[in-house]
């Protein structure tokens, strides 16, 4: 009887997990680097897109470690969800967990625009932002029920705590997604699954650049998180992502991780209080 030759490769910790993130346009985002971070820790991943922008994410798709397939998924089309589910179910059987990275709200509902607004621009913002949260975890929900540790769904927040300036009904748009996540976390814990967000700071990407006075918010940043803050590194925010979907996080649900230098700690920007106690 001839023995098995030992494998001696070392076993990647997220080897033989199954991912699918969304929101991925461009190299330079979250979900790109999430993706990028779970490749390398062992994992499978799919994307998704849509419609003319589908073509970005094929592209950044190509430029992980190991080029991703690209999943159909306009959050707002009910359509969408069985198929994705179709093709998941049919590739891998079970999902071990999600990435949430999908926000939009109108032109006309940022930039100092909350007063104008229009209702249907607001609904919107609420619709893609935070009900589409609960709408993906649904639809996932039975390939979620097959991770043998537990199925973790992560979105991505921007605090929502405070009002900013020129966010406005995204900011809105934000609070909803806090406390969908917290209901999500309350039905889906008896199915074994947690639901957790992550709230970064200001980072230069596609998304950033559709809000009037982004670098507003940048500036801010650059004075009050202790640790600092770059805007051009989303790889803090992909590690703490990947660690919510690790089991490392197997007791974790409801919650809201800040990965922000430390900004949301500080009570005001850190010159203004040297100011104030060398003038004292």
């Amino acid at each position: 009887m001839n023995a098995q030759p030992l494998d001696l490769r070392p076993r990647l910790p997220f080897e033989g997990r199954r991912y699918l993130v969304t929101g991925v346009l461009t190299k330079d985002s979250i979900a790109f680097a999430t993706a990028a971070q779970l490749q390398e820790l062992g994992a499978s991943v799919v994307l998704t897109g849509f419609g003319r922008a589908r073509r970005l994410t094929e592209r950044a798709a190509q430029r992980l470690p190991q080029p991703a397939d690209v999943l159909e998924l306009d959050v707002n089309e009910p359509a969408h969800y069985p198929a994705l589910v179709d093709a998941l179910s049919a590739r891998w059987g079970g999902l071990d967990g999600v990435l949430h990275a999908i926000a939009f709200a109108p032109e006309d509902a940022l930039g100092g625009k909350f007063m104008t607004a229009p209702a249907a621009s607001a609904i919107t913002a609420f619709q893609t932002s935070a009900v589409s949260l609960r709408e993906l975890a649904a639809a996932l929900l039975p390939l979620l029920r097959e991770a043998p540790g537990g199925g973790s769904i992560v979105g991505l927040d921007f605090d929502a705590s405070v009002a900013w300036p020129i966010y406005d009904w995204m900011g809105v748009a934000k609070a909803a997604l806090e406390s969908v996540s917290r209901y999500l976390a309350r039905d889906l814990g008896p199915e074994g699954v947690r639901v957790n967000l992550v709230s970064a700071g200001p980072l230069a990407t596609v998304a950033a650049g559709g809000i009037p006075g982004f670098e507003m918010l940048a500036t801010a940043w650059e004075r009050q998180a202790p640790l600092g803050w770059d805007v051009k590194d989303p790889g803090p925010v992909a590690q703490t992502i990947c660690f919510l979907l690790s089991d490392w996080s197997r007791a974790i649900t409801g919650e809201i991780l800040h990965v922000d230098g430390g900004f949301h700690a500080m009570g005001t920007a850190l010159d203004a209080a040297v100011a104030v106690a060398v003038a004292e």
